[in-house]
This record gives C-alpha cells, sequence and structure tokens, in this order.
C-alpha cells in the first residue's frame, strides 16, 4: 500500500461544498451568500441528526400504531406491504 495520499483539488473541494449546500435546508433558505466550509458541515451533521430523529419518531409512531391493531386486518397488510416496497 503507497503512503502517498491522493489529492483533492481546491475546486473539486469548493464543487463538493456547492453540492452540499444545495441539499441542506438551512443553506438553501441563505440562498446564494456562501457560507464558511466549517458552517455548512456544522449545519449538515445537525441536519443528518434532525433526520435521524424523524425516523426514530415515525419508527415509534409505526410500531405503536401496529401494536393496536390485528396483524390480520387489512390495513396491516396495507402498511406490511408499504414498509416491503
Amino acid at each position: 500500500m503507497s503512503s502517498r495520499r491522493s489529492r483533492i483539488s481546491e475546486e473539486e473541494i469548493n464543487e463538493l461544498i456547492s453540492k452540499l449546500q444545495s441539499l441542506v435546508p438551512e443553506s438553501r433558505r441563505r440562498g446564494s451568500n456562501r457560507a464558511s466550509a466549517t458552517k455548512l458541515l456544522k449545519e449538515t451533521c445537525n441536519y443528518i441528526k434532525s433526520l435521524q430523529q424523524e425516523v426514530d419518531d415515525l419508527s415509534d409512531r409505526l410500531s405503536d400504531l401496529m401494536a393496536g391493531m390485528d396483524n390480520n386486518s387489512a390495513q396491516a397488510d396495507i402498511i406490511r406491504s408499504l414498509l416491503s416496497s
């Protein structure tokens, strides 16, 4: 294995930052104002944490819903089919 690291150009970094900025809602709200890379990475981490929390909350809600219904019901079949898609 070579000890030489592959380098990424400043242009590539700027392109990646721009792509990331377009994906993070907080950054999109700022519009064309360019955030520092550090601020953008912090916003991205916060956004990912909020998405993880939303997934956890929805999973809990779904578990509660499934626990309260008959597993052989049409509703349960619909939910299972949606989850397997």
